[in-house]
């Protein structure tokens, strides 16, 4: 547990004394009794106990250590998957200012939701990224918490109520809460049992009758042009980092899968590689048509594959004049956790997704006793749902 030291007199509650996870207080208001009362599990936090300064130094945060009565064990659904740790929380991490910058724009259909609530509400955004769903009703109250440490600083530089947390072990009070959020979060968790156990925590956080609103991205993307600059996951690759016991550790011997360059010329050629292997052997049926139906049909099987595929690396173009700023890309092209692509003058990162069909979300929420769907819809290229807490 790490507190900003400056506002722990500020913010040391009586109920704090029953925090869950290292987590990190950045602002000076105290919500009484919104944080749990037993340990459920200690989230591996270790990438975010470390920030990143301008002179390219980590510098450890002094802690303060809350001891627990009871410690109950670790469930393997709150155990971070190493595909999470590498190619998502420490993506963010290093990130963290360039992605700040690109997003500001607000959805329209969250926007909506959230002004929709009754005055007073408090609400949770999990996965709150820099904040900018944060105090967008002033009617409301807000507080966000996210998995990496420098988009939680960067919300604090802006007086958001916020915490570093996991979103399968939200750090909450059961019902404290009138709504919460989850905007494009889910598709980053690896394992359907994690994806449904963060669902799970956002139903228990809020009251009876509370809503939770959760997006996320689907396979259906409206600009297909995007998938195709995408890298599916292999099928042996997906064995060994999801399923099918996962979590699994990945063995040192596996190799370290490369973004594809969004460059022009690759636009119908190179970055289709994979997918064209895979429908191979469908595609040689074809092959006595004419040229167009050859054509058709390759673009056909190509597009099916694209469908059913879920699992992706998405890559992420860092400038390289932002790049250097922290010194975290020296050390990730070091790792061979990010590449280099001179061509656009950036360190290009890979961020795992799995994006979701029509219907999983819902099937997620099915076996839920306590919860009900009340809306369902798709926005620019994400599956939504809105859940009413019944219990």
């Amino acid at each position: 547990m790490v507190f900003n030291a400056a506002r722990l007199k500020k913010c040391f509650c009586q109920s704090f004394g029953a925090f869950t996870l290292p987590i990190t207080f950045t602002d000076t208001t105290c919500y009484p009794g919104i944080f749990k009362t037993r340990r459920e599990g200690k989230v591996d936090m270790a990438s975010s106990l470390c920030t990143l300064v301008s002179d390219g130094e980590s510098h450890t945060q002094p802690s303060l250590i809350v001891s627990q009565d009871q410690i109950c064990p670790v469930s393997n659904v709150q155990s971070t998957p190493e595909i999470e740790k590498k190619y998502v929380h420490h993506v963010y991490d290093a990130i963290a200012p360039h992605f700040s910058s690109t997003r500001f724009a607000k959805w329209p259909k969250v926007a909506t939701f959230l002004k929709s609530l009754p005055s007073g509400s408090l609400v949770l955004d999990a996965g709150c990224g820099n904040g900018k769903y944060l105090g967008l009703s002033p009617d409301c109250f807000f507080i966000g918490c996210d998995i990496s440490a420098p988009l939680i600083n960067i919300c604090a530089d802006r007086d958001h109520e916020v915490v570093v947390a996991d979103a399968v072990n939200l750090p909450y009070r059961t019902g404290f809460g009138d709504a919460a959020i989850s905007i494009a979060v889910l598709h980053h968790l690896s394992t359907e049992s994690r994806r449904k156990k963060a669902i799970q925590e956002l139903v228990r956080v809020v009251k009876k009758g509370g809503l939770v609103l959760i997006t996320v991205w689907a396979v259906e993307q409206e600009d297909r042009s995007l998938v195709t600059k995408w890298t599916p996951l292999s099928p042996k690759y997906v064995e060994e980092w999801i399923g099918p016991s996962s979590p699994r550790i990945r063995s040192p011997s596996s190799f370290t899968l490369e973004s594809i360059p969004e460059t022009e010329e690759n636009g119908s050629g190179e970055h289709l590689k994979d997918l064209k292997e895979i429908s191979n052997e469908n595609l040689q049926d074809t092959m006595h048509s004419t040229c167009q139906t050859e054509d058709d049909s390759m673009t056909f099987k190509i597009k099916k594959n694209i469908e059913s595929h879920q699992e992706y690396f998405v890559p992420w173009h860092l400038p390289y004049h932002r790049a250097e700023v922290s010194g975290a890309s020296a050390c990730a092209l070091a790792n061979g956790l990010a590449k280099k692509d001179d061509k656009k003058g950036a360190v290009v990162y890979n961020r795992y997704y799995h994006v979701f069909s029509e219907g999983e979300l819902e099937r997620l929420v099915s076996g839920m006793d306590n919860a009900v769907i009340v809306d369902q819809f798709f926005d620019k290229s994400n599956w939504c749902i809105i859940l009413e807490k019944t219990l």
